[in-house]
């Protein structure tokens, strides 16, 4: 047998991979984040995917609904029906927009913009807590790394559709 075939099959299951367990890592780092702060802003009576919203609108005011679900990697049908929940309870509007009548522009309520405030402080928090320790240069060396991937995730993804 030759090299490469003992490579291949070597790698045969995922868990042979000899990146597998970054794999892992970054995918239970992930859902814990996600899963911890969907605890701390329950009481908000916010979700992670109301929250991206949200900071979006706080940092992006009028953005166009089609220009956050890119931002977002998000279908529309998930914007259909996150943000009626969000405009129901008051915190976001949508106005027409002056040039194009077609296009919807998205912008937060002044209650929207507290209850931002406020989950946005909760998710530093949450941020220094689970990353405080660690040096700077490690944690962009991370962020470099999964930036990486997210590029060639979505060059894949575009390539595909």
């Amino acid at each position: 047998m030759n090299k490469k075939q003992v490579t291949t099959e070597h790698h045969h299951f995922p868990w042979d991979h000899p990146r597998f367990r970054s794999w892992i890592a970054v995918g239970r780092a992930c859902q814990l984040m996600q899963q911890t702060l969907t605890r701390r802003l329950a009481h908000l009576d916010v979700k992670p995917p109301h929250l991206d919203i949200l900071i979006n609108l706080y940092r992006f005011d009028g953005i166009t609904q089609q220009e956050l679900a890119r931002k977002l990697l998000v279908g529309r049908s998930n914007m259909s029906m996150l943000l009626p929940q969000l405009e129901t309870r008051g915190l976001i509007q949508r106005r027409g927009d002056a040039r194009d009548k077609r296009v919807l522009r998205l912008s937060l309520t002044a209650a929207g913009r507290t209850l931002t405030e406020e989950a946005m402080e909760i998710q530093t928090a949450l941020i220094e807590n689970s990353l405080g320790g660690a040096p700077i240069d490690d944690c962009m060396k991370i962020a470099e790394s999964m930036e990486r991937i997210i590029a060639k995730l979505l060059k894949e993804d575009d390539e595909l559709s």
